[in-house]
């Protein structure tokens, strides 16, 4: 069964904008867009999936999804490489909407308008 959920979408490269983009919150769909295996960070209402060999095969470190996941609260000390993916949870742990003020934490710290 799959959802149909908003997602917050952190590229690693600066070059490319974080974006909201309505995704089918399948397994195949989220490692399409974390291009591999997906692990996943959770916290409260959302969580976050990235690649889970992005540091081992050297993709690009996620700076702005680790800043979003430090300004939540969150404090790791792990690097985040590659493609992040934010969604939100219910309180049995299915894929919902990312957060709203996930999604203005993001605007705000990246000077970008992503409202879906």
């Amino acid at each position: 069964m799959s959802t149909t959920c908003t997602a917050l979408i952190v590229p690693a490269r600066l070059s490319q904008p974080v974006r909201t983009e309505t995704i089918d919150a399948s397994l195949p769909t989220l490692q399409n867009l974390v291009e591999g295996n997906i692990e996943a960070i959770t916290r409260g209402d959302w969580h976050a999936y990235l690649y889970e060999e992005g540091k081992i095969i050297n993709l690009p470190p996620n700076i702005r999804a680790g800043h979003l996941i430090r300004e939540t609260g969150l404090y790791l000390t792990d690097i985040f490489c590659g493609t992040v993916v934010f969604l939100g949870q219910d309180a049995h742990g299915e894929e919902t909407d990312v957060p709203n003020y996930l999604i203005g934490l993001a605007e705000e710290l990246f000077d970008a308008r992503l409202s879906a």
